[in-house]
């Protein structure tokens, strides 16, 4: 007599649906409605119908492929057939509120009084002092730390983020909400994305800020642990747009030891005065060359990282650390070339080392009360 087996359930199949998650939005498929069909027949062949947020969407295929694995792992399934269709304008609509919780639109979620997600801006006095190797780098470090990392690139005219992390897809959108890309864990937007070829973009204070406010509000960033913004060089309209958007954002001051630009950097750091904002701590870049004897080479002199984070303390009255030293290392510029953050790919570089304790620090740290505003006011007399 012959056994035949048994029938596999829906809610099996369900379940095993619910281990896949969207690659852009990193949520399952089963909570974000992505799910038409699925059925067995009594051969143990499933047929799955998953509708994508938009006909295009690039990561077709890596859901095609976890969806099939997920579903040949329950017992009884012998084979897999995907089927992808498209989301209806009214079932991205309902996507949109799903992933929104309910709050309406256009609002920035980090700027909101509950909000837990740590805001760094990371600014510099001038250009070329590493800004954006060393956001790059934290971003990717604090993400191996296991926290969920965004990064903003809001060095709107020098944008060089998506390099550097290394960022192989365009943003998705559906209608006004945008999916970000994400590499090496870390999701990332930058005009970058949005500019063909290497244009430069052309742009006035009114149009940056409202680039800001839509890569703050338009973007769909989840339940982030720690955002990181790139800010461009100076104290221009994008730090005053920080400020405006996100006023409990925490300045990170990156300098060389060299004397003049550590004076440049002070500016930088110094804005916090009149913004009302906490700055977190300064890091030197490039603060010395390791020579194969073991000794050290401070080709930009020395001190003025340590220069930078006294003078802030003195004009802001709040202590304002000295967070790390970065030495000068050739792995550093050739894993942001190759889109290999130095942390990920050379770990035990000198650079990877100093870089990793200084995201240490700032994924450790609570939230708590600093950089918030108590609505405190002084009282006449």
């Amino acid at each position: 007599m012959a056994v035949t087996a048994a029938p596999v359930s829906d809610e099996a199949l369900r379940a095993a649906l619910a281990t896949v998650n969207d690659p852009e939005i990193r949520k399952p498929i089963t909570d974000l409605g992505m799910v038409e069909s699925v059925e067995c027949d009594e051969s143990g062949r499933v047929a799955v119908t998953v509708l994508l947020t938009i006909a295009g969407c690039p990561l077709k295929d890596t859901l095609t492929k976890d969806t099939t694995a997920a579903l040949m792992k329950v017992p009884g399934v012998t084979a897999v057939d995907v089927t992808l269709g498209v989301m209806s304008d009214e079932q991205r609509a309902e996507l949109r509120t799903n992933l929104r919780g309910g709050a309406a639109e256009k609002e920035i979620p980090f700027a909101k009084a509950g909000s837990l997600t740590r805001v760094y801006a990371v600014a510099s006095g001038k250009g070329g002092v590493g800004k954006s190797s060393v956001t790059a780098n934290l971003a990717a470090a604090l993400a191996q730390q296991g926290l969920k990392v965004g990064v903003v690139d809001a060095d709107i005219y020098g944008f060089s983020i998506p390099r550097m992390l290394g960022v192989e897809h365009k943003p998705t959108q559906v209608d006004e909400m945008i999916l970000p890309p994400i590499a090496h864990d870390v999701k990332v937007i930058s005009i970058g994305m949005f500019v063909p070829g290497n244009q430069p973009v052309v742009w006035r204070g009114p149009m940056l800020h409202r680039a800001l406010q839509q890569f703050l509000a338009d973007v769909f960033w989840g339940d982030l642990d720690v955002l990181l913004l790139d800010l461009p060089p100076g104290t221009g309209d994008i730090a005053i747009s920080v400020a405006q958007l996100i006023p409990g954002a925490e300045i990170l001051v990156v300098t060389t030891p060299q004397q003049a630009a550590a004076e440049v950097a002070e500016r930088a750091g110094a804005i916090a005065v009149q913004t009302h904002q906490r700055v977190a701590g300064v890091i030197e870049n490039m603060s010395w060359l390791e020579l194969p004897d073991g000794s050290r080479q401070e080709i930009f002199g020395s001190g003025g990282g340590q220069t930078v984070a006294d003078s802030l303390t003195r004009s802001i009255g709040a202590p304002v650390p000295l967070l790390g030293q970065i030495p000068l290392d050739t792995t550093l510029r050739i894993g942001a070339d190759q889109g290999n953050p130095v942390v990920l790919g050379e770990p035990t570089s000198p650079a990877a080392v100093a870089l990793r304790g200084i995201a240490r620090e700032l994924g450790t740290r609570s939230r708590g009360l600093a950089g918030r505003s108590l609505g405190l006011t002084p009282s006449g007399r």
